[in-house]
Order: structure tokens, then sequence, then C-alpha cells
């Protein structure tokens, strides 16, 4: 069988994200198309020379360490090799993420012209939510009245709270009574009762900020970044933003 389909098989079993299934299967593929043996006689040397060619195309440290948490498990949960793969290699610099202040924020959501649309970028900046966390969300996720919100399998598969600004409370809950949405709707739906998907997001944020001339390359996730950082200005501690964000180590 294609050594993809097993991934997918066992990554499945383990409930991982399809994303990070999507992301294993790829990095897999890649991998083995620069492998002229057989998939069972694929050594920790081929390993290592592969990882090289993707240092000496500059490839950064997190691109390095999906590959090889890629490769471990094709190695070790599919083909139950027990290979020690501890591959060293020199991390090249990351840039600092990208922040923007509450004024340049208030700038591109004032260039919102749809209400839909406004309101979904205050909420996705406001909960420090991903955009695929965002689009996700469905009526049911949301307890209005005490003031917060669950993301349900978010990355990594984890469930975690989050609070929604006391500003935003009644323009959702008339958002939802305008919109008659049920227990089950997704909260911003796109076509055909789906959800919005997470192109038109990206597409807002880049034409709002196109039209409130920020000099800044920001993205859907420079909100999220600028969430974690206002937090922090405002003397919230380094482990309660972690919890807010649903990351596992506070150093991220």
């Amino acid at each position: 069988m294609d050594p993809t389909e097993l991934i997918k098989k066992e990554a499945l079993r383990r409930g991982y994200s399809s994303k990070t299934i999507k992301t294993y299967c790829f990095c897999v593929e890649k991998f083995l198309s620069k492998q002229d043996k057989d998939l069972k006689k694929i050594t920790k040397q081929d390993i290592k020379e592969y990882i090289d060619h993707l240092i000496d195309k500059g490839n950064c440290g997190n691109t390095i360490n999906v590959y090889l948490n890629a490769i471990r498990f094709l190695m070790q949960e599919i083909l139950g090799k027990r290979l020690l793969i501890k591959i060293k290699y020199s991390k090249i610099p990351e840039r600092l993420p990208i922040i923007l202040t509450k004024g340049e924020i208030t700038k591109i959501i004032n260039k919102i012209q749809n209400k839909k649309h406004r309101l979904m970028i205050k909420l996705m900046y406001s909960a420090g939510l991903r955009v695929s966390e965002l689009v996700n969300l469905k009526l049911k996720d949301l307890e209005l009245d005490m003031d917060y919100g669950y993301v349900r399998k978010g990355k990594g598969n984890k469930d975690r709270l989050f609070i929604i600004a006391k500003s935003l409370k009644n323009e959702l809950i008339d958002y939802v009574r305008e919109n008659k949405l049920n227990n089950d709707s997704f909260l911003f739906k796109g076509y055909n009762n789906y959800h919005i998907s997470q192109r038109t997001v990206q597409e807002i944020v880049k034409n709002a900020t196109k039209k409130a001339k920020i000099g800044k390359r920001v993205t859907c996730h420079t909100f999220r970044h600028s969430f974690s950082t206002h937090l922090i200005e405002n003397g919230y501690s380094i482990t309660s933003v972690q919890s807010l964000l649903g990351h596992k180590s506070p150093e991220t």
C-alpha cells in the first residue's frame, strides 16, 4: 500500500488533525521522491542527507522540524523501525512576528464596510482566534450569557475556552437574532449554509489593510500575535496568555 495511505490511516486512528495528516503526507512524498531504494532499506544516513538538502535550500528551523516529525512517523510508526533520529542542525534565525498597535487594529477594522465581515475580524482579534478556528465556530460554541466561548478541536485537536469581549456581546446577540441562527448553525456562513472560507477572511484583512494604508505585511495571524502582545502590555501573565492561545509551552 502507498506509504501516505498508511500514514493517513494511522494518523486518523490516533486523532491527528486533517491539517497535520496532509502536512505529513506531503513531507513524506517529497522525501521519498528523492530516494532511489526500497522503502524498507532507507537508513538514518539517507534521512540525514535529505535534511542537509533542506537546510542547503534555506528552509527554516520550523520547516525542518515538520519534515523530521513526518519522516520519524513514517519510519517508527508505520515501518516499525526504531531509529534514534536525533539530527542536529543550525536553526536559521527567524523573523520576529509583525505586531499591530491598537490604533492600527482600529484603522483596519474601520475600513471594513460589510457589517458581518467587520464583526468577524473584531471577534478574531479580541478572542485571539486562528482564522481556521473563527470560520468553524458554531452558535452552540458560544455562551453569550457567560461572556465566553469554546474552540472545538483546534490545533492539536484540542478544545479550549476563549473570552468574548463585553464590547462585542450585544453586537453578537443582535447578529444571531438578525440572521436567525440555530445552535448547529455556523456562526459565519458562506455558500450552501457551510462556513465562510478562510480565503475570504484573508482577503478581507488584506483589502482593509491596504485601504487603511498600514505599511506592514498583515495577515489574519497578525491579529493573534497582536492580541497576545496587547494582553501582556495590559499586565496579563504569560501563563494566562498561553492558556487563552492554547499553546502547550509558554515559550511559543
